[in-house]
């Protein structure tokens, strides 16, 4: 058993969005055992002074895409499996650099890279992952060219890396139990259509009622859930009408929609950042042009979206579903919610919503005795100034990620 013993630290309450200052927390293994506003006793412990500086929660980010290394879309498909999985480890290693201990893969990643994270080979934060994503012929996980001559053979399930282009009940619940076989987490469906996908424009309604109830049934079966890519007030009342518990995107939520949502109880992951990254950046960097021409469907009304869903009580995660070169601007999803949310709002999304959403409240997202010891130490207020996290080279001087620190700049 070893013992970490953090003292002199101002603690933010995510959850309340305030600090306490003089507080102290007491770390065995990867949990922690004690929280105090006096001085915790425990003489074998190391210690760490935290000098008056804020201590609190690894953040979560619950959409990103690890396996999605570079934003040439076309030449993924042709991409080495080890050149991927060692650029995937470089983009997970870089994420724990900025204070994301916690991570939800939307589609892509699977047991072997969790497994990598969890035995220490790549030192990045927790994957909770999806697997392959579940689509239909022609919809948001489909990349087959428009040009390509059909294959229409009696297989009903085509598989690439990212995906299972799968048509009809029979075919999704085989497609749904594969993956969670393999150990997802959770199931993802695409529910409408995307920015990425050549066929698709974003208002096309994809799955079936039938189709979305039974993937959603498969993944209750395994005490899980379903995820869903959906953009359009009609995309989103069907996938939650079907049990969907998490709603990716949806950026052109209207009221009667969010209504739907807050009743269900399924929760929104608006991904802001990814449209300003390909509008800026993805021409240069290959991203194909009619997925560009698309992202100005979606990008304007992003932050009306953080607006609607508030007034309407839905409970609102932080995810950035940034691609490639673009996984950089990660940090930068907070500083985009903060024109629109309050600093205690966006922190409240990446920290204890997402743990909620994940099902891992009380553990995660959290400075409080049990939960695991994922903990971050800021040269600054965040809630006074959230852009100190968009900066986490000079802001954030500690992280840690179940017990094991991964950067200490104090004394």
């Amino acid at each position: 058993m070893s013992q970490l013993l953090l003292h002199g630290a101002q603690l933010l309450d995510c959850e309340a969005g305030e600090l306490r200052p003089g507080c102290s927390v007491l770390v065995e293994d990867d949990r922690i055992v004690e929280v105090s506003d006096r001085e915790i006793a425990a003489p074998d412990a190391a210690r760490i002074d935290v000098g008056g500086r804020t201590l609190m929660p690894g953040l979560i980010d619950a959409h990103v895409h690890a396996v999605i290394t570079t934003m040439n879309l076309a030449s993924m498909t042709s991409r080495p499996a080890s050149l991927v999985a060692i650029e995937a480890a470089r983009i997970l290693e870089r994420m724990l650099l900025r204070g994301f201990t916690t991570v939800r893969d939307a589609g892509g990643a699977d047991y072997g890279l969790a497994q990598a994270v969890e035995l220490g080979l790549v030192a990045g934060p927790r994957i909770f992952y999806a697997g392959r994503t579940l689509s239909q012929t022609g919809g948001h996980g489909d990349f087959t060219p428009k040009g390509d001559h059909p294959m229409l053979c009696a297989c009903q399930i085509h598989s690439t890396g990212f995906s299972h282009v799968a048509d009809g009940v029979a075919a999704v619940r085989k497609a749904a139990r594969e993956e969670l076989r393999r150990g997802a987490h959770q199931v993802k469906i695409m529910a409408s259509g995307g920015v990425a996908s050549p066929s698709d424009p974003i208002w096309n309604l994809q799955y079936s009622s039938e189709e979305m109830r039974a993937i959603v049934e498969e993944a209750e079966s395994w005490r899980t859930y379903a995820m869903a890519h959906a953009y359009t007030p009609e995309a989103i009342s069907r996938a939650v009408d079907a049990g969907v518990r998490s709603i990716e995107h949806g950026n052109l939520i209207d009221a009667a929609s969010a209504q739907k949502m807050k009743k269900a109880g399924a929760y929104l992951v608006p991904t802001l950042v990814t449209y300003f990254a390909i509008d800026e950046m993805g021409r240069s960097l290959g991203f194909p042009a009619k997925s560009l021409a698309k992202v100005k469907d979606v990008l304007d009304a992003g932050l009306a979206s953080l607006e609607i869903a508030r007034e309407a009580g839905v409970a609102v995660g932080f995810g950035t579903d940034l691609l490639g070169e673009t996984h950089e601007q990660q940090s930068r999803e907070l500083g985009i919610r903060a024109q629109v949310l309050s600093p205690a709002e966006v922190l409240r999304s990446a920290t204890v919503t997402n743990a909620k959403l994940l099902r891992r409240e009380g553990e995660l997202g959290i400075v409080a005795a049990g939960a695991l010891a994922d903990l971050l130490v800021v040269d600054g207020d965040p809630l006074a100034d959230l852009s100190l996290l968009e900066r986490p080279a000079e802001s954030l001087r500690l992280i840690a990620k179940g017990g094991r620190i991964f950067k200490n700049e104090l004394s």
